[in-house]
């Protein structure tokens, strides 16, 4: 960071002097020699700011940089407003963590609230937390805030993201929970199998493959049966579908990088949470919330945070005692800056050349798998994937993603007709 100022040399000798040692060897006196590097590290020259900067545009540029991306699959590429990038990269905001004391750092607490309160006006939930890891320990973490001594068991579509399904299973296998997969039957989740014995079922919607779920039909037959319902939600498709709490879910949860993040390689990436209020006191990590000072301002608290996380670790229903500040703070400033209307217009970009690739590609030979709706993802049946999307990244264009039943493809407001009209050409040559 520009603006940290080491100690100087002074400063460390007094130091050492005030400590009772008299030099900086000295105060390793008590490390075996055998543990002490006895030679200067093998570190090459350092550069010029200019070198640098040469040096890392020549890494740069060996990266495949592509015209246009048709590929989503969990993590999308949507347009980023530049007041994004300048907030979240002020020298005050870019901190891994919230300070210990935390009520003196007020804009933190302050970013975090905000955060927290449009994840609630997005999912319609009663709480939010101040974030998890990613989507797929958020998904995995509700279903630990299910847990019961009695009930050993949980559902998951099979409609739900591989990776997810994934860290899903690794949380279950430290609680001998047995993890049961319910198929799909036309795109959708299939319900025949559900029972009483687990606690919970989590689905996803759209599913993995773009399909949108029913959503509320699933809820209520999971709250016939005593189940708790946990949705991984796409922030974007919250905004034209019914939001997670107007289908009676109990635990929302989803991949928080279309709000603001680039795609990064993968990374860092945000996890939400949101819950009914019924389900507030088993959220993992922390809850900031407002309040008043002693002189009647306005004010922002701690509120809620399991003590079991830091104290009783072995009775907890979660270890995670830290939040993806930063992500969170990028996801609050995308969202003020886009606003109500802003997400919805996009979203509805989204869906609707979407719809426009799935039809255009429909008439160059490649039908869709499903036929039930979809938000910014589908899958069409292809017999030579590879060769496929081979050809097309010669011209530049990332296409779908190969899937067992074909290429699951996505659009998003930054492909635009052209873009699209240039993607069907090619598959059609």
């Amino acid at each position: 960071m520009g603006g940290y100022i080491p100690s100087t040399v002074l400063q460390q000798e007094e130091m050492l002097k005030e400590a009772g040692f008299s030099s900086m060897k000295d105060l390793y006196r008590d490390v075996p020699e055998a543990l002490k590097l006895q030679k200067e590290l093998d570190l090459p020259k350092g550069m010029s700011e200019l070198e640098t900067a040469r040096t890392m545009r020549r890494l740069a540029g060996k990266n495949k940089v592509y015209d246009s991306v048709f590929r989503g699959a969990g993590a999308y590429k949507h347009y980023i407003p530049a007041i994004v990038k300048s907030v979240v990269n002020k020298e005050e905001f870019v901190t891994a963590y919230t300070p210990y004391q935390a009520e003196i750092s007020q804009g933190v607490l302050q970013s975090i609230f905000e955060y927290q309160t449009m994840i609630c006006e997005l999912t319609g939930m009663d709480v939010a937390n101040a974030s998890v890891y990613d989507g797929a320990v958020a998904a995995a973490e509700a279903i630990s805030m299910c847990r019961t001594p009695k009930k050993k068991k949980v559902f998951v579509s099979a409609g739900i993201h591989p990776d997810t399904l994934k860290v899903i299973r690794t949380y279950c296998w430290t609680a001998s929970e047995e993890v049961v997969v319910l198929p799909l039957k036309d795109g959708l989740t299939d319900l025949s199998g559900l029972d009483g014995e687990a606690s919970c079922v989590y689905v996803q919607q759209p599913n993995y493959y773009g399909v949108i779920e029913d959503l509320k039909d699933i809820a209520e037959k999971a709250h016939a049966l005593g189940l708790q319902v946990i949705a991984g939600m796409e922030p974007f498709a919250m905004c034209l579908l019914e939001t997670p709490a107007e289908c009676g879910v109990d635990i929302a949860v989803g991949e928080g990088q279309p709000l603001g993040m680039p795609l990064s390689f993968g990374g860092p990436y945000l996890g939400f949470m949101a819950a009914t209020a019924k389900m507030m006191r088993k959220l993992p990590g922390r809850i900031v919330g407002e309040t008043e000072d002693s002189e009647g301002r306005r004010a922002f608290v701690l509120t809620l945070q399991a003590r079991e996380q830091h104290i009783r670790r072995e009775k907890a229903s979660s270890n995670i005692c830290s939040n993806e500040a930063l992500c969170a703070m990028t996801a609050a400033v995308y969202l003020a800056a886009m606003g109500p209307e802003g997400m919805k217009n996009a979203a509805a970009q989204c869906y609707a050349k979407a719809h426009y690739l799935a039809a255009e590609l429909e008439k160059a030979g490649l039908k869709r798998c499903f036929e039930a709706d979809f938000f910014n993802e589908f899958v069409t049946k292809c017999a030579d994937p590879q060769s496929l999307l081979a050809r097309l990244e010669e011209k530049g264009i990332l296409g779908g993603l190969p899937v067992e039943n074909g290429i699951l493809w996505c659009a998003t407001e930054l492909n635009s007709k052209e873009e699209i009209d240039a993607l069907v050409k090619e598959v059609s040559a």
